[in-house]
């Protein structure tokens, strides 16, 4: 009797074990997933900047697109830049997937900057909300500072950021 007890003991704690690890790796997959999104969204504006690169300057942003922002509507007859902000936003608040009338097709909070470092270099970031605290970016990184606390996030350990530079050259 006592060896059935003691069986049914280590099977429960392997089992709460088992179970634990299933939640970890539903949060890493998620991260994961989210990570993809934001390459592929920070490969997208790249592109744009450095295919109409007569006027990268123009695709430096004030503040964040996406997240928490009215996209840009285009005028009737817009510039190349105006039209790409406009898309880029909608991608990073998820338009190219809904769910009833949520945006769902991005990364959770997805906020994207464009800023000029020096002459003719350009610093496109796309910053999201982590599913868990870890680490923040490094200070150099400001796009979405302090907009992703709350919780058990404090000190920006729950942003999640990725950047690229994009050089035009001088021809």
């Amino acid at each position: 009797m006592i060896e059935v007890l003691v069986t049914i003991v280590i099977l429960t704690i392997g089992l709460l074990g088992m179970a634990g690890l299933q939640a970890r790796l539903q949060v890493s997959e998620m991260e994961s997933y989210q990570r993809t999104q934001a390459l592929i969204l920070l490969e997208d504006m790249a592109n744009r900047i450095a295919t109409n690169r007569s006027a990268a300057a123009t695709y430096v942003t004030g503040s964040p697109l996406g997240a928490g922002t009215t996209c840009p509507i285009p005028p009737s007859t817009p510039t190349v830049q105006q039209v790409d902000a406009s898309e880029w936003c909608n991608a990073l608040q998820g338009a190219a997937e809904t769910s009833g009338a949520s945006k769902v097709g991005a990364m959770i909070g997805g906020r994207g900057c464009v800023a000029s470092s020096i002459a003719n270099e350009y610093m496109v970031t796309v910053a999201w909300q982590g599913m868990a605290p870890i680490s923040a970016p490094p200070a150099s990184v400001t796009c979405g500072k302090d907009l992703y606390d709350g919780g058990v996030c404090t000190g920006d350990r729950c942003r999640r950021a990725i950047t690229t530079v994009v050089r035009i050259g001088t021809l």
